[in-house]
């Protein structure tokens, strides 16, 4: 699976993601759901377990930063 098709799709986060921590995100991909190592997009803050995201960028094979999807 390429970078970009990974891009724009939405995701839960599953474990806290913010500056300095390593969280974690499920993402429904290739017909199933899938956990993925998240970062912070640059600029995005602490993200809390239960938000949805958006993948900012993918780095292959189990790495995405993200960022909030609706403002809360």
């Amino acid at each position: 699976m390429g970078d970009a098709s990974m891009v724009g799709m939405l995701g839960r986060v599953t474990g806290t993601v913010g500056p300095g921590l390593v969280g974690e995100v499920i993402v429904r991909i290739r017909g199933g759901a899938e956990h993925f190592l998240a970062y912070p997009a640059p600029g995005s803050d602490r993200i809390e377990v239960g938000t949805v995201v958006v993948v900012m960028e993918h780095l292959p094979p189990r790495s995405v930063y993200v960022t909030a999807a609706y403002d809360s």
